[in-house]
């Protein structure tokens, strides 16, 4: 280990010199109180920026042992130390000049979901953020007096601020981690509950826009209220609130098992009400308004994909022989209309071990949805190779045993069918079960039910290694995730913009590297595609995400490389994604 003055000698030394001759910094230093490690030195200005870690040690942090003793506390705080970190970052505002990348500094600190991720980690003796910084540059020269700045100077002074605990920060952090650990402890009682989701007395479900995640001000929002019938309370291990108010329960509307419609008239919150079910399989930040809705671990968004590729799925419970003669038994196609792609996400949902499917009859295939009793009449069954949802639903519940949520304004088909009916009428939520199942019988629904058969087991498929190529040029491997709803792995671009669970871009490239993971060590002849995702979260919960880039433990001393960029993935969206690469082949077990 180095000396800060080594780093400042040979920063003077290389000034004025090529930009290549930042490489000469790469290694370890004693800066302050902390160390710097200079992992990665980008190649020239315009490159992605060079990456370092900064580090305390826990006698230096001073951070309480209690707030990383389980390991939803470790995520949580872990969670917070980047964000933190990048709130450091943001109110020194370190002077950058310089074209380029020169003079950046910045950590992935995510958005309003608090996921596990790389970017902070926090063990027994010490602390780390991991950034990425902008050498400075004048043309393509050193600017080496200005590097001494970055990293000698502004960087230990934002790491030591952001990394050491005092009586404000621990109000701040505490609450952030109590909130985190209570969020995770309401979705561990819905399955003895007998629930598939939770929301909050006083939730605020409304964003402010269609860009923005960030909450409704509560000037303008209608605050959730559950309506009496569907109120439960659930117990909690800490008070809510950043002083605690001693009570240690939640009130709210509880989704019980089986299937729930959401109805209601356009613009009223159906939608809201949905997104906010599909985002609460994940912890959200204090102040975030969806803190206390909590989905079942296992709840899947399903909706229509036109011209997704699929690969040898079963969609035969609802799509029968089709015109040209093509079994729907192993069914493939580089083109899924929208009825075909969403019977498809439905049984590969159910597949890898869904237990709740969500959907919203505004991204849904309407020939899939629903067959009235006119279309019935004109269009027989032997000339429709569709079996709709409504005659399939209740299979799905009581022979699959996978619950469903379902927002629909537009048709009365399922209600005879649904247990529970949640009218949304200007944000408010409803219970309208009754008064449905008595319009039901008044309004008898004169279409035929379709099928008699149960809903079958869902055939297992076994993805083949060797169509996994990460190869690209020159790059036995090379995997890149620049936006949150795509990957380039190797030659192929794997679509994920109708994967609506995916959150952060930091999981979507740890996707592409899980895909790559699986590809060398899971895959075999025999494993199916639920067994090779059980490994990936067996290899997460073990190694840690760090060892998805180096093959070694999060936690190891002597690691040296920056995988800072890594957020934790669900097994359903890995699954989502592999189904999704162009080059996946299968064979059904």
């Amino acid at each position: 280990m180095n000396e800060m003055s080594e780093l400042v000698g040979i920063l003077r030394r290389i000034d004025g010199r090529s930009y290549k001759a930042y490489r000469d910094i790469t290694g370890t230093y004693r800066v302050g109180a902390g160390w710097i490690f200079i992992d990665h030195v980008q190649a020239d200005p315009f490159a992605a920026p060079s990456k370092v870690r900064f580090r305390l040690n826990q006698d230096q942090s001073q951070i309480p042992e209690d707030l990383w003793e389980s390991r939803i506390r470790r995520t949580a705080l872990e969670d917070f130390l980047a964000r933190r970190m990048d709130e450091t970052i943001r109110w020194a505002r370190p002077e950058r000049r310089e074209k380029g990348k020169g003079g950046l500094f910045s950590i992935d600190s995510g958005r309003q979901e608090v996921l596990e991720r790389t970017a902070a980690v926090v063990t027994r003796l010490w602390v780390e953020v991991r950034m990425e910084i902008g050498l400075p540059a004048t043309g393509r020269r050193v600017l080496g007096r200005k590097a001494e700045e970055m990293l000698c100077n502004a960087l230990p002074a934002l790491g030591e601020k952001a990394l050491t605990w005092t009586p404000s920060v621990d109000s701040q952090g505490r609450n952030f981690v109590l909130c985190v650990e209570n969020q995770e402890a309401l979705r561990q009682q819905l399955e003895e509950r007998r629930l598939v989701a939770f929301v909050g007395e006083g939730s605020i479900l409304p964003r402010q826009s269609g860009v923005s995640d960030r909450p409704m001000g509560r000037e303008e929002v209608v605050l959730f209220r559950s309506p009496d019938s569907l109120r439960v309370t659930l117990n909690l291990p800490n008070p809510i609130g950043a002083f605690g108010n001693g009570i240690k329960t939640i009130s709210g509307m509880g989704i019980p098992r089986g299937v729930t419609l959401i109805v209601g008239g356009g613009y009223h919150g159906k939608s809201t009400l949905l997104r906010a079910l599909e985002r609460g399989v994940y912890a959200h930040i204090p102040g975030d308004g969806r803190e206390y809705v909590v989905t079942h671990p296992d709840a899947i968004k399903i909706r229509s994909e036109d011209r997704r590729r699929v690969e040898k799925v079963d969609v035969s419970p609802f799509i029968g022989e089709l015109p040209n003669g093509q079994s729907t038994e192993t069914f493939s196609t580089e083109e899924a209309s929208g009825s075909t792609s969403q019977a498809a996400a439905i049984l590969e949902a159910i597949e890898v071990g869904a237990r709740v499917l969500l959907m919203d009859e505004d991204t849904s295939a309407t020939n899939l949805m629903m067959r009235d009793a006119r279309m019935q009449a004109l269009v027989k069954k032997q000339n429709e190779p569709i079996t709709p949802l409504t005659d399939r639903i209740r299979g799905i519940y009581e022979e699959a045993e996978v619950s469903t949520v379902l927002a629909i304004g537009g048709s009365g088909d399922y209600f005879d069918i649904a247990d529970t009916i949640i009218t949304v009428q200007e944000y408010r939520a409803i219970d309208s079960t009754v008064e449905a199942k008595k319009v039901a019988m008044e309004m008898p629904n004169l279409r035929a039910f379709e099928t008699k058969a149960p809903f079958p087991q869902v055939v297992q498929r076994i993805p083949l290694a060797h169509s996994l190529n990460p190869a690209r040029g020159r790059w036995p491997v090379k995997i890149d995730a620049f936006k949150v709803d795509v990957i380039k792995y190797g030659e192929t671009t794997i679509d994920l913009r109708c994967v609506e669970q995916v959150v952060d871009c930091s999981q979507t490239r740890a996707i592409g590297y899980a895909l790559y993971l699986a590809s060398q060590r899971f895959m075999s002849r025999e494993a199916t595609l639920s067994e090779v995702l059980d490994k990936i979260d067996e290899f997460f919960e073990c190694e840690g995400l760090d060892a998805l880039r180096q093959g070694r433990s999060q936690r190891s001393e002597r690691d040296l490389s920056h995988p800072g960029n890594f957020a934790r993935p669900r097994r359903h969206e890995i699954a989502a994604a592999l189904n999704r690469l162009r080059t996946l082949l299968v064979k059904q077990q």
